[in-house]
C-alpha cells in the first residue's frame, strides 16, 4: 500500500513536470498543453490552429453576424449550454456586430514570485520585454480572432489596453476586444473606425499589479465559462459564446427563423393564408410551399433538415 502511494506521487510529480516543461515547446504561455486544449475542446470535428485551438470557418462566422442571442440561447439551452451570455458592457463603437473566434488570456493579481517565473517562460518563449504583457497575446491574433481578457472585474489600474494597444488588435483582427476589466484612452480608441470594444468601464490609469497567467486556456467571464476557439457574437442585449461544435447549428437555426418570417409576411400580404395558419404550426403543404421558396432564394436550410 505504501509503494503504490509511493509511486502514485512520482507518477504526478512526473506529469507536473511534464505539463510545465511542455509550455515552451508549443509557444503558448500558461497552464495547458496544446493536447490539454485539444482535449477539453475534443467535441470539435474541423480543423485546429497549431496550438489546438478549434478554428471555426470564416464561412460560418460569417453567417453568425445576423444572429440574435434570443436565437443562440434556444439552441445553446436546448444542448445543454445554459451559462453563454453575459450582459451589462460598456461598448466603445456600438452598431456593427462583433463575431470572431475567441482567443483568451486571464490575469491574475500580482504576486512577485510568481510574476517572475511568467517573466521567464516569456523570455523562453521569445515574447518581448520591452512591453508588457499585455502585449504577448496581442502578438498571436490572426484575422477573425476576437480577443476575451479576463481581468477579474478589474478597474483602476485594470486598463488592458488604450488607443495604441487597440490598434494593433483591429490592425491583426479586423474585429474587436472584449476586457472582464478597463480600458483607457477612450477618445483615441473611438477613432478606430470599426473596432468594437465591450468593457465593464474606463480608467486613466495604466496596467499594473497584475499578472498574465494564460494565452487560449479556459476562463470565466461574468457567467460564462469561456473556451479558445468558442465564436463570440455580440447584438444589443450583450454577448453570447458559442461552442464551436454548435456554431453552424446556431447559424442554420437563425437563418431558419428569419427565411419563415420572412415568408410568412409575404403570404400574409399576398392573403394567402390567414394569421392563424402562418402563426400556427405549418400544414405538409405550407412546409412544401416554404422549402421551394427557400432553396430558390438559395438558402441552405429548409424545415425538416433544420
Amino acid at each position: 500500500m505504501k509503494q503504490s502511494s509511493q509511486s502514485s506521487a512520482v507518477l504526478a510529480l512526473v506529469l507536473t513536470i511534464i505539463a510545465f516543461t511542455s509550455i515552451p515547446a508549443f509557444g503558448q504561455l500558461g497552464m495547458f498543453s496544446k493536447e490539454q486544449r485539444v482535449e477539453l475542446t475534443r467535441e470539435w470535428k474541423g480543423e485546429r490552429f497549431p496550438d489546438g485551438r478549434p478554428m471555426i470557418p470564416d464561412e460560418i462566422l460569417g453567417r453568425l453576424k445576423n444572429v440574435t442571442a434570443e436565437e443562440a440561447w434556444g439552441v445553446l439551452r436546448q444542448a445543454g449550454y445554459h451559462h453563454q451570455f453575459e450582459g451589462g458592457w460598456k461598448v466603445i463603437n456600438p452598431g456593427e456586430r462583433l463575431v470572431g473566434r475567441v482567443v483568451t488570456a486571464v490575469f491574475m493579481p500580482l504576486r512577485p514570485d510568481v510574476n517572475t517565473v511568467i517573466n521567464d517562460y516569456g523570455k523562453k518563449e521569445g515574447r518581448t520585454q520591452a512591453g508588457g504583457q499585455n502585449s504577448w497575446v496581442i502578438d498571436t491574433l490572426k484575422p477573425n480572432d476576437v480577443l476575451v481578457v479576463d481581468l477579474y472585474g478589474k478597474i483602476k489600474d485594470g486598463t488592458f489596453a488604450g488607443d495604441n494597444l487597440s490598434t494593433s488588435i483591429f490592425a491583426k483582427t479586423g474585429t474587436g476586444l472584449i476586457v472582464d476589466g478597463a480600458v483607457r484612452d477612450v477618445s483615441g480608441i473611438a477613432e478606430i473606425k470599426g473596432f468594437r470594444c465591450y468593457v465593464r468601464d474606463f480608467d486613466p490609469s495604466a496596467l499594473a499589479d497584475a499578472t498574465l497567467m494564460g494565452i487560449n486556456v479556459p476562463i470565466r467571464i461574468g457567467d460564462v465559462t469561456v473556451m479558445p476557439g468558442d465564436a463570440v457574437v455580440s447584438d444589443p442585449e450583450g454577448l453570447t459564446f458559442i461552442p464551436p461544435q454548435l456554431a453552424e447549428k446556431v447559424a442554420d437555426a437563425s437563418e431558419l427563423t428569419r427565411l419563415r418570417d420572412e415568408w410568412g409576411h409575404q403570404m400574409l400580404r399576398e392573403g394567402k393564408y390567414t394569421p392563424g395558419e402562418i402563426d400556427g404550426r405549418w400544414s405538409k403543404q405550407m412546409i412544401e410551399e416554404f422549402n421551394r421558396w427557400a432553396e430558390a432564394q438559395g438558402a441552405k436550410v429548409r424545415i425538416g433538415k433544420e
